[in-house]
């Protein structure tokens, strides 16, 4: 069943359309992006990817600075993959799936400097914000990481602070002062199958690929980050071209915050 839809898949590729009728490098359609999806939350919001379906809310905590960074914030990225979205997925702890989706999101904010972590910090070597910011697919219908990267970034664009007193939080106050957002990294996750590369790949397409890298870019198409997957290497040139691929589609995403 698999060197079938390979070579199926591969077949449509050399002629220049996808197993739905998309060419090489589009998305699905419709994206659609929407904020405050979840009141309890300090933000949240929903992606659709064609069939994909993600929500991200947003907690803000306070906590202890780290030792080595006794004046900055941080943010915490978890993921859960429930069967609901994917009778693949299982119940219990995170497993590489997951973590690898956090571990993405997590470094396309980090590395791009999206939030300033000194003005997370509320007094230096004893209180800072800690940005939570928690993954739910609710369809897998391929490409999580695209999805999850969007709504991620939306959500912190929706978040607010709670009332803080200096000493205990009240979430059921919000109040008027936003998350800044300093950048707003998009990420875009370039597959390659067989000598083809393509974007936002359903879910038979991830099945049969070779490798696949997540650029992440900021406004002015800088690259901030990337992550590697699949079983087989890269070279020099093709990891060029899916970088370029994926600052560009980057550009088409970010339209839709």
């Amino acid at each position: 069943m698999y060197r079938e839809l390979r070579s199926h898949i591969i077949s449509l590729l050399n002629a220049g359309i996808r197993l739905d009728g998309r060419k090489l490098t589009d998305y699905r359609k419709p994206i659609e992006l929407e904020y405050g999806v979840v009141k309890t939350a300090e933000g949240s919001a929903r992606v659709r990817i064609g069939d994909t379906d993600v929500m991200v809310g947003i907690k803000l905590d306070v906590g202890e600075p780290y030792p080595d960074t006794p004046d900055e914030g941080t943010i915490i990225v978890g993921a859960e993959l429930l069967p609901l979205s994917n009778p693949e997925f299982e119940l219990g702890p995170p497993g590489i799936q997951a973590i690898e989706l956090a571990r993405v999101v997590d470094r396309g904010i980090r590395e791009s400097k999206a939030l300033d972590f000194k003005k997370l910090c509320i007094t230096p070597k004893e209180k800072i914000w800690m940005v939570i910011i928690d993954i739910c697919p609710i369809n897998d219908a391929g490409n999580l990481l695209d999805a999850s990267s969007l709504a991620a970034i939306a959500a912190l664009k929706d978040a607010k602070y709670p009332s803080f007193d200096g000493e205990k939080i009240d979430y059921k106050q919000k109040t008027d002062k936003k998350l800044q957002l300093e950048k707003t990294p998009i990420a875009v996750t370039v597959i390659k199958i067989s000598d083809k590369f393509i974007v936002d790949p359903d879910v038979e397409e991830e099945r049969v690929i070779d490798a696949r890298l997540t650029v992440s870019s900021i406004e002015d198409g800088t690259l901030c980050a990337m992550q590697k997957g699949g079983d087989f290497p890269l070279t020099i040139d093709e990891i060029s071209k899916m970088i370029d691929i994926g600052i560009e589609k980057g550009k088409e995403l970010r339209k839709y915050l």
